[in-house]
């Protein structure tokens, strides 16, 4: 029997359905959602909020007059939740991932209309982060890193967050007791800009080794953050077990079967122990006894079998799914599975083996393919609407915003539907904050949102107030990169400037789209139309942000018109119409860097710095750099880069990245161009692989404050013939 809503309240898990048990929730202490509050806004209008226990049950209410509003709610988050709906909706301000407009925060809170809200979740998930995201959006974050972004995660609904800091602990001293070194399981651990994978049994030992104390502080780190999300009554999703081993595992271990799982895109992936094999309760135990002791409890552990090409071998599938179920409720009884729901999975062997009201299904391609039937594909198990509107973490803007507001109200409204979830799964975050809201206002509006009036809504709140010209931008952002359809992608086209040189050159990661997703005179309107919003609207950190973000796609878009151009000139044997148009290219290049220079976060220094600060010695602090610009550029070795080919998968337009490695490249294929065009030879073919490699290996410092005037910049983009 398929479980709506509220049979699935009535009969799942407290970790599945978290409102069911709070509904009888005791008393609890706001003093955690205070001081977020006190981290997020000015004390002067912090302190005109009062948070208080209220027997809402998954929701909010709003309540009282100028200066003096409360917030009741059944746990922190929720009154997070709550007094981010005040800020959005009444006060008028945002506080975006990234950019805010606290600047324009009014000085006495304005009163709740007609004296009272209230707002119940749409749905009881409301998950957040990729598996990705720890590599992609940062693996050297620190804590202050962190709470920032749990705080505006709360500030926006969210209540399931995945966490991968200091995974690698319980691998690291549950497999001591089987027959392991310590040095040899810091060889096979990788860095951590590349654990996210090793999590996911695609590969090991990139970037390693690792030293004890870059394990422990990891370690030490994700405690506090577990510790902080359930100080909020967040929960802290912690990777589950299910059979990653070192080589040799069946040597050292007699009652082990182990599976071996061949290559993911070049690299070695590790074995897989059999689920079904006794050697695996035995491992399971250990890891979740290392896990629990250093990061505590959880009711959501996620795990994906054979993840994008893994081999089954022998193993009967829908057995190993019972086998690591049942080693993680022996460990935790009341926890829930959750699963990713990408490519073939999960299967319908897998589905078979294990128990449907456990499972939690992430959705990542909700809004990518047509025709989707879910309920009917995983045979009823609970399910979040999910989508990952960015791969590598480019920085591209742009989601498929309209198929979210309709397909999400629709498939709930399905009389069989198992959706009990929202699921935001970029696989970096920390730019498209326009999606980033309203994809996790969904959880908040009984109704169909609206594109058109969110989008203006979103405007006018986004710099402090109404502006006709920021509102123009918006609604030209809505119907263009904001506009797309689903069909076959989710993504926005990443940057062609970063993208291996050559004519046929349309995508800089190999799974990008291949050309623009919109009419890219959209993005050049709404750029004219920002640079004319009116001097308050311009104060704020959000306009900044956003106006260099802009002014750096419309950059983008016209290398896409260029290139053909270069190309026709080229092949008509032009070396004057050649020169102009790379000294064009190389013009608009030097541009773009200087105006990702003027904000902090389109900046290279801060990742490679964080990098450096981890380390135990120099020789470590060198290797966790190469991780770092590693991840950027070749992504691992000549084989799994070129091969892949995993180069430039994680691109994105960066102040010091554009100067120092896109550039060059470019630089030699054009110097090849005028040469071959003045020999008569083809071409002069570049070791592209030699030449990014060298490049991460370096270790020059790069710039960690900005410098220069964003709107100039922009103004000068905007004024290009």
């Amino acid at each position: 029997m398929r479980l709506g809503f509220a049979g699935c309240c009535a009969v799942l898990l407290a970790a599945l359905c978290p409102g069911a048990a709070r509904a009888e929730a005791p008393a609890f202490d706001p003093g955690p959602a205070v001081a977020a509050l006190a981290r997020l806004l000015p004390a002067a209008q912090a302190e005109q909020f009062t948070l208080l226990p209220g027997p809402e049950q998954d929701g909010f209410t709003l309540s009282g007059g100028a200066g003096a509003i409360t917030v009741r709610a059944d746990r922190p988050a929720t009154l997070l939740a709550g007094a981010g709906w005040y800020l959005e909706h009444v006060a008028g301000v945002d506080l975006g991932l990234p950019g805010d407009s606290l600047d324009r925060l009014p000085a006495v809170l304005p009163a709740v209309p007609g004296g009272h809200v209230a707002r119940t979740a749409t749905v009881p998930h409301r998950y957040a982060l990729n598996d990705t995201d720890a590599g992609y959006s940062g693996p050297y974050r620190d804590f202050a890193d962190y709470q920032h972004e749990i705080d505006l995660l709360a500030l926006h609904g969210v209540d399931e967050v995945y966490l991968t800091v200091g995974a690698e602990y319980p691998y690291y001293r549950a497999l001591q007791q089987f027959g392991y070194r310590p040095e040899e399981l810091r060889d096979w651990i990788p860095a951590p800009g590349h654990q996210p994978w090793w999590l996911l049994q695609n590969l090991a030992g990139f970037g390693g080794p690792v030293s004890e104390q870059l394990i422990d502080a990891r370690a030490v780190l994700g405690r506090r953050i577990a510790d902080r999300l359930r100080e909020l009554g967040m929960v802290p999703v912690l990777p589950g077990y299910f059979g990653t081993v070192p080589p040799g595992f069946a040597d050292r271990n007699p009652d082990a079967a182990t599976v071996p799982q061949g290559d993911w895109v070049g690299f070695d992936r590790p074995d897989w122990l059999d689920p079904t094999s006794p050697a695996f309760a035995r491992l399971a135990a250990a890891y979740y006894r290392a896990q629990q002791d250093r990061f505590g409890d959880s009711t959501l552990y996620k795990m994906d079998l054979l993840h994008e090409g893994g081999r089954a071998g022998a193993v009967d599938l829908a057995g190993a799914a019972h086998a690591v179920q049942q080693a993680l409720n022996a460990a935790h009884p009341a926890a829930g599975w959750v699963l990713l729901g990408w490519e073939d999975n999960p299967t319908a062997a897998e589905l078979a083996g294990a128990d449907p009201a456990r499972l939690l299904v992430l959705d990542g391609v909700s809004d990518r393919y047509d025709g989707l039937d879910r309920e009917h594909q995983w045979g009823g198990a609970h399910y979040a609407f999910g989508s990952i509107p960015n791969f590598g973490g480019h920085t591209a803007i742009g989601a498929n915003t309209a198929v979210w507001t309709s397909r999400f109200a629709a498939w709930r409204a399905r009389p069989d539907s198992a959706l009990t979830g929202l699921a935001y799964l970029p696989e970096g975050t920390g730019g498209n904050p326009a999606a980033f809201e309203l994809f996790t206002e969904l959880a908040w509006e009984p109704a169909e949102i609206d594109p058109a009036a969110w989008f203006a809504q979103y405007a006018d709140r986004r710099y402090g107030g109404p502006d006709p010209a920021a509102r123009a931008a918006w609604d030209l952002l809505r119907r263009g990169p904001y506009g797309t359809a689903s069909g076959r992608w989710s993504e926005p086209q990443d940057s062609l400037l970063a993208a291996r040189p050559g004519f046929t050159a349309r995508s800089a990661a190999a799974w990008s789209p291949t050309g623009a997703r919109y009419d890219p005179d959209t993005v050049r309107q709404a750029l004219a139309r920002l640079l004319a919003a009116a001097p308050g609207a311009r104060a704020t950190d959000a306009y900044r942000y956003d106006l260099v973000d802009l002014a750096r796609q419309a950059l983008d878009d016209r290398f896409r018109a260029l290139l053909p151009r270069i190309t026709a000139a080229y092949q008509h044997r032009d070396p004057a119409a050649l020169a102009g148009l790379t000294a064009s290219w190389r013009g608009q290049e030097a541009l773009l860097d200087r105006l990702l220079a003027t904000d902090r976060r389109f900046l290279l220094g801060p990742w490679t710095a964080a990098a450096r600060r981890w380390a135990a010695d120099p020789a470590e602090a060198d290797r966790l750099e190469y991780d770092a610009r590693s991840l950027l550029t070749t992504w691992g070795g000549r084989g799994p880069s070129e091969r892949g080919p995993l180069h430039d998968y994680a691109n994105r337009e960066w102040s010091g990245l554009v100067a120092d490695a896109y550039a060059p490249r470019w630089d030699a294929w054009f110097d090849s161009l005028a040469t071959a065009l003045a020999t008569g030879a083809d071409p002069a073919p570049v070791d592209w692989f030699a030449l990014d490699d060298a490049w991460a290996h370096r270790t020059a410092a790069y710039p960690t404050e900005p410098a220069g005037d964003p709107v100039a910049l922009a103004t000068e983009v905007r004024n290009l013939p």
